[in-house]
């Protein structure tokens, strides 16, 4: 006895298994590129603001306002910013997609001292 062949698009519901999977593939694909960037970034930003002790509450200010919302419930449980938040800043500060953006450690010092310089002064 022989099981029936299923053609392909056959039947309720056919191929949706395999394109969940794909879809899923490409998902944690894109999250994967995405902390590998960001890896790239951090090792960047991080001794760049470790060298200067003068913008290190500005780099912590900073990095907890562009925070995801529940960044303390989804990988990689760092308050980092979401990715399309963060290309669109990558555009807005370098222009063109974001993807071919070079961030630089002395980029960002000078922003960090920027935001020193710019906020509001107590008492």
């Amino acid at each position: 006895m022989s099981l029936p062949e299923v053609k392909a698009g056959a039947g309720v519901g056919a191929g949706s298994a395999a394109e969940a999977a794909a879809g899923s593939a490409t998902r944690v694909t894109a999250r994967n590129e995405h902390l590998r960037g960001l890896g790239r970034d951090v090792a960047i930003v991080l001794p760049a603001i470790l060298a200067h002790p003068s913008v290190w509450w500005a780099g912590i200010s900073s990095l907890l306002r562009l925070a995801r919302r529940g960044w303390w419930r989804r990988p990689p449980f760092l308050p980092v910013p979401g990715e399309a938040y963060w290309d669109f800043r990558l555009v807005t500060a370098f222009g063109g997609t974001g993807q071919d953006a070079v961030l630089k450690g002395e980029d960002v010092v000078a922003y960090l001292q920027w935001c020193r310089r710019a906020r509001p002064r107590r008492g």
